[in-house]
């Protein structure tokens, strides 16, 4: 998944999901270099975060 993917199903924005993810121990995979480098998640791992949040 993209940042943008992300950032839509957690209803957030693109920039709270670059800044918070590696806080919150979501794993971003940079490809390429520089600033324009494209940022992907693992869906697998989106969804186990999801999980972890919810409330009993």
């Amino acid at each position: 998944m993209d940042t943008s993917e992300v950032a839509t199903m957690l209803n957030m924005s693109t920039s709270w999901v670059y800044w918070e993810a590696s806080k919150l121990g979501l794993r971003g995979y940079k490809l390429g270099q520089g600033r324009n480098a494209k940022v992907l998640y693992k869906r697998t791992e989106v969804f186990k975060w999801l999980e972890q949040q919810k409330i009993h």
